[in-house]
């Protein structure tokens, strides 16, 4: 019997390991383009929490997860259609960390994701729209929408005793869509907008634009574009004519490269853009310097997010088919209805994947205080920002 025993064990062991394989997660933000320098901390955090699960030998009978890089261009729906065609078709990936901009990740969602039915957990794309974008279940988000970041606008507009703005935003569904949120909300508080103009990316003079701006006045220019373009040549030509000295910052126009760019000039400008003070931030924030990279960095925390979700729902799903685990995301992220799901947080992805296989709930809050809304989009925080010293600090939450 003692043998019989032994060779069954044995046995179970080799169908373990035959199981193991090399599951493919595609990470498809634009590594060129208007947001280029948020793309590696991006990038790096939802790499970590794929080396966490593989380190683990805990996921899928040993399984490991490899990622895939793809350039979305975050302003090319074309191009970035065609990264997520290679990813799917050739390189096999069996989900996506991504798009990153709205305008992409819809193109994505229509034209790849549904079509071959593919799961994308997007870091970054907050266009209202894609709320109620058909999706078949498959499409989630571990950032908020703009319809939330437009009222946290008005309400620290408001707050700061602002009566009224001018308004720019770059000429794509995520600028339109945040420009209306931003201008509803604090119209709706009493504000005035005195202009609500789109400007085009990749000009290299952006006065024609600025003087529009400056005639049509206001307290503050919001400026709900992206950082490493258009929103940063329309702040640099207002500053070099005097029309705007101090700027609203929403999400796409939150990173380092901004106040590095413009200077000294940018302090007392202020924004806001998706981030948790939660316990879970803090330890992702560690976790991220010893990895090498800045776990401030915009949209990082909710990249590590997005790829842990992956993970966790495939492990619940036991399956790596899209179209059986995207059943599973909703319910990691968000844990039972009446609270008894184990709370898990960044560095606890191999505890989470052993809680998975006892049959035990987990509630995933990891690096963002992770709950899933509506069609499986985050609720959401905002980390509040002002340029001090050249630097973006960080003064408050909301």
């Amino acid at each position: 019997m003692k043998k019989l025993l032994l060779a069954s064990a044995a046995a179970t062991a080799l169908a373990g390991a035959a199981a193991a394989e090399e599951v493919k997660v595609g990470i498809l933000i634009g590594f060129t383009g208007p947001i280029e320098s948020l793309a590696p901390a991006m990038a790096a955090a939802a790499e970590m929490a794929m080396k966490e699960v593989s380190d683990s030998g805990k996921f899928l009978g040993g399984s490991t997860m490899v990622p895939v890089r793809g350039d979305s261009t975050c302003g090319d729906a074309q191009a970035g259609t065609a990264a997520a065609e290679r990813l799917v078709t050739s390189d096999m990936v069996k989900g996506i960390v991504g798009a990153d901009c709205s305008g992409v990740t819809g193109a994505v969602l229509q034209n790849v994701a549904r079509p071959n039915g593919m799961v994308m957990i997007s870091p970054s794309a907050t266009s209202p729209a894609l709320t109620t974008a058909e999706d078949d279940g498959l499409f989630f988000r571990t950032a908020p929408s703009d319809a939330r970041e437009g009222e946290v606008m008005a309400e620290m507009l408001v707050e700061k005793g602002i009566k009224s703005i001018a308004l720019t935003y770059t000429n794509n569904d995520y600028g339109k869509g945040l420009a209306e949120a931003i201008a509803n909300s604090f119209t709706a508080k009493g504000g005035t907008v005195t202009i609500n103009a789109a400007h085009e990316d990749g000009k290299a003079d952006y006065s024609a634009e600025v003087a529009a701006l400056a005639s049509a006045g206001g307290d503050l220019l919001v400026v709900a574009g992206y950082l490493d373009q258009g929103g940063k040549g329309i702040i640099q030509a207002a500053l070099d004519t005097g029309a705007f000295s101090t700027f609203g910052l929403p999400g796409g126009m939150i990173g380092d490269s901004l106040p590095q760019a413009i200077g000294p000039a940018l302090d007392g400008s202020w924004g806001q853009i998706a981030g948790s003070d939660s316990a879970g931030a803090a330890t992702f924030e560690e976790m991220a310097k010893a990895a090498g990279f800045d776990g401030t960095s915009a949209y990082a925390p909710e990249s590590y997010d997005a790829a842990a979700l992956i993970a966790l729902a495939m492990a619940a799903a036991g399956s790596t088919d899209p179209k059986v685990y995207k059943d599973k995301v909703m319910e990691v992220a968000n844990g039972p209805a009446d609270g008894t799901g184990e709370k898990i947080y960044p560095g606890e992805l191999a505890k989470a994947l052993d809680l998975i296989a006892a049959g035990t709930p987990i509630d995933y809050e990891g690096a963002t205080a992770v709950h899933l809304i509506g069609p499986g989009e985050s609720a959401g925080r905002y980390r509040v920002i002002e340029v001090r010293n050249g630097k973006n600090e960080t003064v408050g939450f909301r």
